[in-house]
């Protein structure tokens, strides 16, 4: 099946999104969220940044609410992937111990032994 105005998208919903969903689950939303939906769906700004950020081709103005939620839901997953990795390494860095700073300080004073080939 195929669509004369978007070869990304069929009746609204990414292709791969159609492929890999393995069921719809509700989402409670409040009236703040409404609002947002409101305002990416109206903002073609936010919706060309909502794609870039998802990965997801551009979404068109009367793209579905459920194609929205899945890229908001993306982006809130990288987020986190990010904040994680970012927790990880600071976890790595506090548990390196004086003496092994001191052992790689040392190791970059030493002079190379290229250095003495002529």
């Amino acid at each position: 099946m195929t669509c004369s105005t978007n070869c990304c998208t069929i009746w609204g919903m990414t292709i791969r999104m159609l492929a890999s969903a393995v069921r719809r689950p509700s989402l409670p939303l409040t009236e703040r969220d409404e609002q947002d939906l409101v305002l990416l769906r109206e903002s073609e700004v936010r919706r060309r940044i909502l794609a870039s950020l998802s990965g997801d081709t551009a979404f068109p103005a009367d793209a579905s609410e459920a194609v929205m939620l899945h890229a908001v839901f993306k982006v809130g997953l990288a987020t986190l992937g990010e904040a994680l990795e970012d927790q990880g390494y600071a976890e790595m860095a506090a548990q390196q111990t004086t003496e092994t700073l001191e052992m790689r300080s040392e190791a970059r004073r030493r002079r190379p032994t290229w250095a003495d080939e002529s």
